[in-house]
């Protein structure tokens, strides 16, 4: 097997000042800009507020916290509502069948608190307590014991 290697070795050319071509490109003058010379008006640094600009909240629902848990015979929930809406409160078993409906009106925005008697006809077990208002939804596990 041969290996063939090219090796060249150049020297640095003088241009010929007669040759036409060669002094044409070592004096070459800059081209124009086509875009014109326009001079732009100093920055001046802005105005810096300290507040903080209010947004609306994008949750209409928060905060949601069912306590105590386990639950013997009283359920309390406490939530948050941005806007005026429609609140439903429904106890769900396991397999999403509505099982008590504790709430369901048009409440008004700020922190709610719902205190409720559970019924001693519901069986012990888990179930889920599902929080709706507009179109979200918040889903809490309880225990009843």
């Amino acid at each position: 097997m041969a290996i063939s290697l090219n090796y060249a070795s150049a020297r640095p050319v003088k241009p010929n000042l007669g040759d036409t071509i060669n002094y044409n490109l070592l004096k070459r003058k800059p081209k124009k800009s086509l875009l014109p010379n326009i001079a732009l008006p100093p920055i001046k640094p802005g105005i810096i507020s300290t507040t903080r600009p209010v947004f609306p909240t994008d949750k209409l629902l928060s905060n949601v916290e069912v306590y105590p848990n386990p639950i013997t015979d009283q359920i309390n929930l406490k939530y948050v509502i941005s806007r005026n809406s429609n609140v439903t409160i429904k106890m769900v078993d396991v397999l999403g069948n509505d099982v008590l409906t504790l709430f369901s009106q048009r409440v008004e925005p700020g922190e709610q608190v719902l205190n409720r008697a559970i019924s001693s006809k519901i069986n012990r077990g888990f179930y889920f307590i599902r929080v709706v208002a507009g179109t979200e939804s918040v889903i809490k596990r309880i225990s009843l014991l």
